[in-house]
């Protein structure tokens, strides 16, 4: 049955994105605040606002039964977890289907499979999907010096349960295979109760592409390009391209079917993103992983194919085939965003929450934010610092450069510091506008240069 009324359990810019997508398809909206976020653009905007509890995240947002509760007792008939907090938390799927209500999301077993990384290796593998060469699972510090022989060094050890670049660890040696065994390891169990490792060889020049998916639960699955999210910063993203320019057509062929194959063979359901490693010497892609969720960069996905994917999120979530099919997802143009942060990028990027007092953005074809800041809106020190995503489309890469320096050029922010001049800076950095990045090079090149200015 379609959705009548929408739960969103999120905050900030995509429980506002999310609001507007609804309401586009005539559903009333629900949105769960905190304390501190009684008064945020989503609150006002939404037909209705319900108080989890106080600022902290862990007794709000972060709290299933009381997220489930509260959209029960809203009337909702639909739930939407945006990113981040419950969104791969397979317990909230679980929740809502013994509570009638339909989970804009994939299916909670699937959450399951693709949470774990060697499990979700492992799903990749059976569908033929191209992985980094590495191991299983690394009991001891003597399996990590043992396995990075066999595989070659360098190597990574990862977390299996882990993300954001904790529980990581790359090792030169045997010697740093043994003790990154261990500092990897108490890492994991630190950030998430799990230090189960595994490792993978290191590629040292590499891009982080991904591709876009919706699939509608019966195996049927729709790709909306790739991005290439290389720009990062202690493995998270600032800035996001479509398509990743880089890459050859008949790579770029072979690395959607890929993420395809991988996802009709979970008959995945609604939007996800599988995340390879590109590397870029041997002219080969890997599987890392699939995030089980709208990501952060689908604005970019939907400048380049037209297409709103949490719109069409929703419609599967009330029981909607998709509403198109391959042929018709038409990929045109270049499309960068970058993701504006409350943070002093010359202090180290410290976080700096307080009121804004001037929020002038910029306009004009081809440019998009999505934002849920205005002059005099209050950024609270309880969650992350991200205050809006920058986001333009043009015919070519080099013009959505241009065009992305003159909208942060034309961007007035007062009251914070932000990443806007850093932003600035990257996009003007002769290796960027040459595409000569990689993974590492904001940190190995580009940070170095920037402190260097600022001292």
């Amino acid at each position: 049955m379609p959705i009548k009324r929408l739960f969103i359990a999120n905050r900030g810019e995509i429980a506002l994105r999310i609001v507007r997508a609804a309401q586009a398809l005539n559903i009333e909206t629900v949105v769960a605040v905190s304390d501190a976020d009684r008064d945020t653009a989503a609150a006002r905007q939404a037909d209705r606002a319900i108080v989890l509890g106080p600022p902290s995240a862990a007794k709000s947002y972060l709290d299933p039964r009381l997220v489930v509760h509260a959209a029960r007792e809203s009337g909702c008939d639909g739930l939407h977890p945006g990113y981040g907090f419950l969104s791969e938390r397979a317990v909230l799927p679980r929740l809502c289907a013994e509570h009638g209500i339909a989970f804009v999301g994939p299916e909670p077993d699937v959450i399951d499979a693709l949470g774990d990384k060697l499990s979700a290796r492992a799903v990749a593998k059976a569908a033929g999907v191209p992985l980094v060469p590495g191991s299983e699972c690394v009991a001891t510090a003597a399996d990590a010096r043992r396995e990075g022989d066999r595989i070659g060094y360098p190597v990574l050890l990862k977390a299996s349960a882990g993300g954001g670049g904790r529980g990581m660890v790359i090792a030169h040696d045997g010697d740093e295979a043994e003790a990154g065994f261990h500092r990897a390891s108490a890492e994991a169990v630190a950030a998430f109760g799990d230090g189960t490792l595994f490792m993978e060889r290191f590629v040292p020049e590499a891009r982080h592409v991904e591709v876009q998916l919706m699939g509608d639960g019966k195996g049927r699955v729709l790709h909306f390009g790739e991005r290439d999210c290389s720009v990062q910063r202690r493995y998270q993203k600032l800035i996001e391209e479509a398509p990743c320019a880089v890459m050859p057509n008949h790579l770029r062929r072979q690395l959607h079917e890929s993420a395809v194959a991988l996802a009709a063979s979970l008959k995945y359901r609604n939007a996800g993103t599988a995340e390879f490693l590109y590397d870029v010497q041997r002219q080969e892609f890997y599987f890392i992983e699939v995030n089980a969720r709208i990501q952060v960069e689908h604005p970019v996905s939907e400048m380049i194919s037209g297409f709103d994917l949490v719109q069409e999120q929703i419609r599967i979530a009330g029981g909607a085939a998709l509403s198109l099919d391959q042929n018709a997802v038409k990929l045109t143009g270049h499309a960068i965003e970058c993701r504006i942060n409350a943070e002093d990028s010359r202090r180290d990027f410290l976080p700096s929450p307080g009121r804004i007092t001037r929020w002038e953005p910029p306009e004009g074809p081809g440019i998009r934010l999505d934002s849920h800041m205005s002059a005099g809106a209050m950024i609270p020190p309880f969650y992350d610092s991200m205050v809006g995503k920058l986001i333009v489309h043009a015919s070519t890469r080099s013009d959505a450069v241009a065009m992305l320096a003159d909208a942060i050029d034309r961007f007035v922010v007062e009251g914070v510091p932000t990443t806007l001049p850093l932003h600035r800076a990257i996009i003007s950095h002769p290796d960027f506008i040459a595409n000569r990045i990689d993974t590492r090079w904001l940190e190995r090149v580009f940070l170095p240069e920037f402190e260097r200015q600022a001292a």
